[in-house]
């Protein structure tokens, strides 16, 4: 699709009113089109509300939620900006503008290291790569290194784990398990909806136990002590601050089974609809 610049705060793009997919219902293009009009005439409110219901008939929607991400990052709506790239980011892994968006809106929101984390997968090749470099070197470094330092942390966060044979028993309906960097242990009750937590010298707590989980199925932890959620009965992932608060990280995925954290990028297997989703955090 071809893209139209328009002046806006951060001299970033929206995407023309060219209807290029053909796959996309006609009620979709024209919540699309408004969403445009609205934007022209400076009533953003008005675009915002246009383009989230051109996304709500057509979930697959890109342009919609790229410029959806636009108004909110012009408004200073940084945080909800954020989440509609990484909605992006999942149905396209190599959309690099979207990419270097994300960087911008992680590290003006002071998460510094899921900043670098998206700088450092955009190429050399990328038509923002130029941006993206300036970016890194706002934050006093640059993207060779960031790829150094990504490493060495996934080197240096190994989670430690107790080495002696055992066991821990009575919990009700055990499914996945995971631990964090100190070595504690998460283990998801599928029929409890709740997750227990277990110390390595085996003092057991409920870590959390609520309505949000529903047919925990799978966790995974990542380096700053967050667990996400495979919920299997409600279609969703969730993520769990290391304090127990919950949110809803990625909804509309059909029976999520398994989860796979790797430098930063989330791997969830859909089993309700056959594939894989990844999601950069």
């Amino acid at each position: 699709m071809m893209k139209k610049i328009l002046t806006t705060a951060f001299t970033i793009t929206l995407l023309s009113c060219t209807a290029a997919f053909a796959d996309v219902s006609n009620q979709a293009k024209l919540q699309y089109n408004q969403g445009l009009d609205y934007y022209r005439m400076g009533q953003y409110d008005q675009a915002v509300t246009a383009f989230k219901n051109a996304i709500a008939l057509e979930p697959n929607y890109i342009d919609a939620y790229y410029n959806l991400g636009v108004v909110l990052q012009q408004t200073d709506k940084s945080a909800e900006a954020l989440s509609v790239f990484k909605q992006i980011i999942v149905r396209n892994p190599n959309d690099y503008e979207a990419i270097y968006n994300a960087a911008v809106l992680s590290y003006k929101l002071g998460q510094t290291e899921n900043a670098k984390r998206y700088l450092a997968i955009i190429p050399e090749n990328s038509s923002v790569i130029n941006k993206a470099r300036a970016l890194a070197s706002s934050m006093d470094t640059d993207i060779e290194t960031i790829a150094t330092e990504l490493k060495e942390q996934a080197a240096a966060n190994a989670a430690k784990v107790p080495q002696s044979n055992g066991d821990y028993t009575n919990l009700a309906s055990p499914t996945g398990v995971t631990t964090d960097k100190a070595g504690n242990l998460y283990v998801a009750s599928f029929s409890n909806n709740s997750i227990t937590k277990i110390t390595p010298s085996g003092a057991r707590s409920d870590f959390v136990k609520s309505s949000s989980l529903n047919g925990p199925i799978d966790i995974e932890a990542d380096s700053d002590g967050n667990i996400y959620v495979a919920n299997y009965n409600a279609d969703n992932v969730v993520k769990i601050t290391p304090s127990g608060t919950i949110t809803q990280l990625l909804g509309n995925v059909k029976k999520p089974y398994c989860l796979h954290l790797r430098d930063g990028m989330l791997f969830i297997s859909s089993q309700g609809s056959n594939t894989v989703v990844r999601y950069r955090l």
